[in-house]
């Protein structure tokens, strides 16, 4: 889109009131705020302070929200302030830019091409629809994809639900006291490591020397199969390195939680230079999660029969279809 410059007279000596506006260049996050009369005074200060080399003059302004060219000086006043504008040196292209999902950058061609392969920008929208399909589904979400759907606009949510504004807005608070659990239950877990770890250093210098030992002798068994044991590992790093944090069975999602258990137990200690025990636990710990889970949703499902049951009307029970005779 473009704006048509206009043909409107303005007086030499009148004085314009400067209107405050945010300037950033392309496939960047840093904006600057400036004042400018009209387009031309705009354009200048964009080049100074942002920087832009005179060779790559003269520049663009579009509008950041959707690319429109702005290119009359009666449109620019009429915008709003505070209006945000990209600064597109010569030869350049505008880009789509999701920022209120905080990251994604991806071209507009691209975007209008496939909204799914967009990247993270889009990613909420793709959780959207999973809950609209199923809404008992949000149990078995990871914890990146539920703060994809806290961080998004209730307004954007509620249109892509389908749903009025306060029953989103009930969702979002709803997946925040999850997060919160989820949190407080990985502190209530590091607390519990820590003491128990205070209670094996005041356990027999004998039994460390022989934990030790055993640890030791396993270590050379791994470095000796290593290579082997870690082309076997079926396990994406992204997973890998959630395992290594804190309480990971919270922060994997269900499909991520299954693969875990499903996993050799020598051949994730190897991915993990950890020790067979340590694996296993951990392997325990999401087992038992995804049971928790997949409980819930069984629960969810139950209780959503009953209810249609409940909400049936009686004159449908009490005359039942009648099968059709088969002419033959």
């Amino acid at each position: 889109m473009e704006a048509s410059r206009g043909a409107g007279f303005q007086d030499p000596g009148e004085m314009l009131p400067l209107k405050p506006c945010l300037l950033r260049r392309n496939h960047s996050l840093d904006q600057h705020g400036v004042a400018a009369s009209c387009l031309e005074e705009l354009r200048s200060k964009a080049c100074d302070i942002l920087a832009i080399d005179k060779s790559l003059t003269p520049i663009t302004l579009v509008l950041a929200e959707d690319g429109t060219i702005v290119d009359d000086d009666d449109y620019f006043l009429c915008l709003p302030s505070n209006t945000k504008f990209v600064a597109l040196a010569y030869n350049e292209k505008w880009t789509y830019n999701n920022s209120d999902g905080g990251t994604a950058w991806v071209s507009q061609e691209s975007f209008d091409a496939d909204e799914t392969d967009s990247g993270a920008g889009v990613k909420w929208k793709n959780v959207a629809r999973r809950l609209k399909e199923d809404l008992s589904s949000i149990i078995l979400l990871s914890e990146e994809d539920l703060q994809a759907l806290i961080d998004i606009p209730c307004s954007d949510l509620a249109r892509e639900l389908c749903q009025s504004c306060a029953t989103v807005q009930g969702l979002q608070n709803t997946v925040q006291q999850v997060l919160d659990q989820r949190e407080e239950a990985r502190q209530s877990k590091q607390l519990l490591e820590l003491y128990l770890q205070a209670l094996e250093k005041e356990g027999s210098i004998l039994s460390k020397q022989e934990e030790s030992t055993a640890a030791f002798s396993e270590g050379v068994d791994e470095v000796d199969t290593g290579r082997e044991i870690a082309s076997k590992i079926a396990l994406a790093s992204q997973i890998l390195t959630t395992l290594k944090k804190p309480a990971p069975e919270l922060s994997l999602s269900s499909q991520d939680l299954e693969l875990v258990t499903r996993e050799d137990p020598r051949a994730l200690a190897g991915a993990l230079n950890w020790d067979i025990k340590k694996t296993e636990m951990v392997q325990q710990a999401c087992n038992k999660e995804l049971a928790l889970r997949l409980q819930q949703v069984q629960s969810l499902h139950s209780l959503r029969n009953l209810s249609s049951r409940k909400n049936s009307l009686p004159g449908e029970q009490q005359h039942p279809k009648r099968a059709r005779e088969d002419p033959m």
